[in-house]
């Protein structure tokens, strides 16, 4: 399947089916996804909380607790929940930590590379936590791009997703003590395969049309 077909099938799954689960493979292909994503000069602003244990989906599921009672069995009843977490703060450790890692990948020739590289990371840094302060708003957009591309790759694996922004983060963050570890909770992704129940699967899809939200030039 070609990925503009892969566009035009994916749909936000209503309804999973409990007893449907990824496979191993399918599962580590998850976190491929996750880990490969592109962001702004690469630097990955983000951290997962990945539960396929029935515990650990439910630990996930407390999020969804009150007003958001309507998300609760898509967390439990996905094969897989992904919790999409940003940093709160770009600091230089974590600067130093990813360009330390791209010379263990060999992705630098010469110190002198290495030095260019992590100069001009740190510029983009500097510009949103020092001029514009809004490094944490630079680093949330960085986990959306995230999120976009898995929900086309996991499509393209064939399995159904939903990305979930209706969940108490404070209540997230708690339960997997974010605040302390320097991260906070943007957004859930439910992945599995859906259920009979899953209206939306049948329906056509809508968005507006070229006209409207493109200027070719």
């Amino acid at each position: 399947m070609d990925i503009i077909s892969v566009a035009l099938k994916r749909h936000s799954t209503k309804a999973f089916d409990a007893s449907a689960k990824l496979s191993a493979e399918q599962a580590e292909n998850l976190k491929t996804l996750l880990q490969f994503s592109p962001s702004s000069t690469n630097s990955q602003p983000w951290h997962f909380i990945v539960a396929s244990t029935e515990e650990g989906k439910a630990r996930v599921a407390k999020s969804a607790a009150g007003g958001f009672v309507f998300n609760e069995r898509k967390m439990l009843d996905a094969s897989h929940v992904v919790v999409f977490c940003a940093k709160t703060a770009m600091d230089d450790a974590w600067l130093e930590k990813v360009v330390d890692q791209e010379d263990a990948d060999g992705r630098f020739a010469t110190p002198e590379a290495k030095a260019g590289n992590h100069k001009g990371r740190t510029f983009f840094a500097d510009l949103h936590r020092k001029e514009l302060k809004d490094d944490a708003h630079w680093m949330q957009k960085q986990v959306y791009l995230n999120v976009g591309n898995f929900l086309l790759g996991v499509a393209a694996m064939g399995l159904d997703a939903v990305p979930i922004e209706g969940f108490d983060a404070a209540v997230m963050d708690q339960e997997f003590g974010l605040t302390e570890k320097g991260f906070t909770s943007v957004v859930v992704v439910a992945v599995g395969r859906h259920s009979v129940e899953d209206f939306n699967a049948a329906l056509p899809k809508s968005r507006l049309p070229q006209s409207t939200t493109m200027t070719e030039i």
